[in-house]
């Protein structure tokens, strides 16, 4: 069957194998496949999956998404390292991405290129079948949302390794940035790299640059902020009347996040929330401000969407 227009967004398993394999995919819950051009006539027609093309040789690969828990030298704590692929993706928004994501790091995959908009498709093993189907089946029954990226800051991005480090501890740090080619007035802070303000040699230590970056925006003006949780990373879409918050745990299903705390800027007097694999997903403790918005998120396995309206 040829892609459904509603499914064009949604992540899908990079299959190599015909069509007589289609029971093995059915059993996972598997509804969505890009196969290698030579197989796509084999496919024609068959029912219960959506079939798309990819040729793997055109599309950029991704680090398999996940965290990492390190030993912090300077205060012998755990300090998780997020393995995340939203700045390159933000890079080249109309590419086509592919990851090789085994076990249940498909379905973070998954969510993490649904979060993003882009057209991506998965590789994994036997091991991530099911896990990736059912965030198929998740994010299949999300409402569809056309907005644009909401951000603080303007990065200047000149296609640099530098430049990339600095985006890659921005998302990190939930701080809302997007690339421009110039500065933007609009926004409430620029950043280029090569400036007084922001010498290249402060490149060599993007923790420190991004936390420079932090300070300068201030706290108070960022439109986003996380508590209760290291590993969730935020995207935000928005317009004027309203959000749209995604928030990907790193740490995967095997870790869920328990009262994720939310403040927006803004004031937003309905709330709604969906989150894979929790049942009848809420939002606690909400408080409508005259400047902000503040709520938690009480479970979370992977992935939750929260939409906000004026």
């Amino acid at each position: 069957m040829i892609l459904a227009l509603l499914a064009v967004a949604l992540p899908g398993l990079y299959w190599d194998q015909g069509p007589e394999t289609a029971a093995v995919l059915e059993r996972a819950g598997i509804e969505h496949i890009f196969v290698p051009p030579a197989q796509q006539q084999a496919w024609q027609g068959r029912s219960g999956i959506d079939v798309q093309t990819a040729d793997l040789q055109q599309a950029t690969k991704l680090a398999e998404p996940g965290v990492q828990f390190r030993m912090n030298r300077a205060s012998a704590t755990r300090s998780p390292w997020i393995t995340a692929n939203g700045w390159e993706i933000l890079r080249s928004p109309a590419a086509l991405f592919y990851y090789d994501a085994k076990g249940p790091a498909a379905e973070l995959a998954a969510a993490e290129a649904f979060a993003y908009g882009v057209r991506a498709v998965i590789a994994t093993d036997q091991a991530g079948l099911e896990p990736l189907g059912r965030m198929q089946r998740f994010l299949r029954g999300l409402e569809q949302a056309d907005l644009p990226t909401f951000a603080d800051i303007g990065v200047i991005d000149d296609g640099s390794w530098e430049t990339g480090e600095l985006l890659t501890m921005l998302s990190r740090g939930n701080l809302l940035y997007r690339t421009v080619d110039a500065p933007d007035p609009s926004l409430k802070l620029n950043v280029r790299l090569g400036t007084p303000e922001y010498p290249t040699e402060q490149a060599a230590e993007p923790h420190v640059l991004a936390a420079k970056v932090r300070s300068d925006l201030t706290d108070e003006q960022r439109s986003l902020r996380i508590y209760g949780s290291t590993v969730v990373v935020a995207r935000v879409m928005g317009d004027a009347e309203r959000l749209r918050v995604h928030l990907v745990n790193y740490a995967g299903a095997a870790r869920p996040v328990n009262g994720v705390r939310v403040r927006v800027l803004g004031r937003y007097s309905q709330q709604k929330v969906a989150a894979d694999g929790v049942e009848a997903p809420h939002l606690a403790d909400v408080r409508v401000r005259a400047d902000a918005t503040e709520f938690t998120v009480p479970e979370m396995k992977v992935y939750a969407v929260v939409d906000l309206y004026r």
